[in-house]
């Protein structure tokens, strides 16, 4: 069976119908078969900070105890696993760190984190984010890009007739 471990953007699309991406990310799910949806600690922590931020979430803001029902409604799907650090997770974040070492790298830092737990738990990386599934690729954790809703309207631009 197939382990994803989902982005927290990913997460919060699944879960909440206002997100831009809900269609997608719902599509994607729905069309699952005998795979494993993971959240590892990480993931876990970034969903309730989200659902409980009020410039992310405007009027459907939930408090600490909605976001931690929301999490458990979805720990109750018998696809969705909680995984545990893998024991290997910190070298093979330091290695996907290292591109980075030289420069200032705030964003990088999680993308790090998730792809090495990635790598280390044996699961397929699954996110919305060019940047992140281009640090997977350059790792090469397989990686599963999701495309956002409105992206094929936003093919290249016509050539002008003379």
């Amino acid at each position: 069976m197939i382990s994803y471990l989902a982005d927290i953007n990913v997460w919060l699309a699944l879960t909440w119908g206002q997100h831009p991406q809900h269609l997608p990310a719902s599509r994607w799910y729905s069309a699952l078969d005998h795979a494993a949806l993971l959240f590892c600690r990480f993931t876990m922590l970034g969903f309730l900070r989200l659902l409980t931020n009020r410039k992310v979430m405007g009027g459907s803001t939930v408090t600490l105890t909605g976001a931690l029902q929301l999490y458990d409604r979805w720990r109750q799907d018998p696809r969705v696993e909680f995984a545990p650090e893998p024991r290997e997770a910190e070298a093979l974040f330091r290695q996907a760190l290292a591109p980075f070492s030289g420069q200032p790298a705030a964003k990088a830092i999680g993308d790090c984190y998730l792809v090495a737990f990635a790598e280390g738990a044996d699961a397929r990386l699954v996110t919305f984010d060019r940047g992140l599934a281009a640090t997977a690729r350059f790792r090469r954790v397989p990686v599963t890009l999701l495309k956002p809703a409105g992206e094929a309207a936003c093919a290249a631009p016509k050539r002008r007739l003379r």
